[in-house]
């Protein structure tokens, strides 16, 4: 059986910078891999921005070849004003038609408060019970939030799963430029450089060139 998986990210760009080698990797081994926006730009952007991030979210599904992009449209930077019952049932209904084996999240210790909203709100959505499909959870790291928490109690992101991406690198930077407002020219987080610096980090604390990291949250097996 094709396994189905599912990338939840609070942003787009968020799945490019946390799994965009895995993402790569895995449709190229044939698994059916969904795209889950969890937010739309708000009303303090221009309609030509918005426009504009509507057809990088084109580019990014058709580069991709992802099997099917979701778009829930919640105000991004505002979840924490949107009830979490409200945002489960958003979650819930993609995933009771998406049926997926694997989950992706963002880490829910990143300094931005959508990706710790989104986290919890699909974490309810991987009940055994109620999603029987689900069979494992992954948390991935974004640059620019993840590394950028500085809340002292808050627990560090310390991966347990490395995946080998020294062949995806250059295509998930190619995918990363789309987003033109989302980088630039390093120390900026979200540059090349650092793009490739983090993957070589992960890469050397796993055997290989470059490398995605992941926790693995939960895993059942049969």
């Amino acid at each position: 059986m094709n396994k189905k998986i599912v990338i939840v990210t609070p942003h787009p760009d968020d799945e490019t910078l946390g799994c965009g080698g895995t993402i790569l990797k895995n449709i190229e081994r044939g698994y059916k891999v969904i795209w889950l926006i969890i937010t739309k730009a708000g009303n303090f952007v221009s309609n030509e921005w918005k426009d504009k991030r509507a057809r990088e979210i084109k580019r990014v599904t058709r580069l991709y070849k992802f099997e099917k992009t979701i778009e829930l449209n919640f105000e991004a930077a505002a979840l924490d004003q949107v009830s979490c019952s409200r945002l489960i049932a958003g979650i819930s209904e993609a995933f009771k038609e998406i049926q997926p084996n694997i989950v992706y999240v963002p880490y829910p210790s990143d300094i931005h408060s959508d990706h710790k909203a989104v986290f919890d709100a699909t974490m309810a959505c991987t009940k055994w019970f109620r999603y029987p499909s689900v069979e494992k959870v992954f948390a991935y790291e974004t640059l620019s939030e993840t590394d950028f928490t500085i809340n002292p109690d808050a627990n560090n992101f310390r991966p347990n799963v490395f995946v080998n991406i020294d062949k995806f690198l250059d295509k998930k930077i190619e995918i990363m430029n789309i987003y033109e407002s989302e980088v630039s020219d390093f120390p900026f987080p979200r540059s090349e450089k650092a793009i490739r610096a983090l993957a070589h980090i992960r890469g050397a604390a796993s055997g290989y060139e470059a490398a995605e990291a992941f926790m693995l949250l939960k895993e059942r097996v049969e």
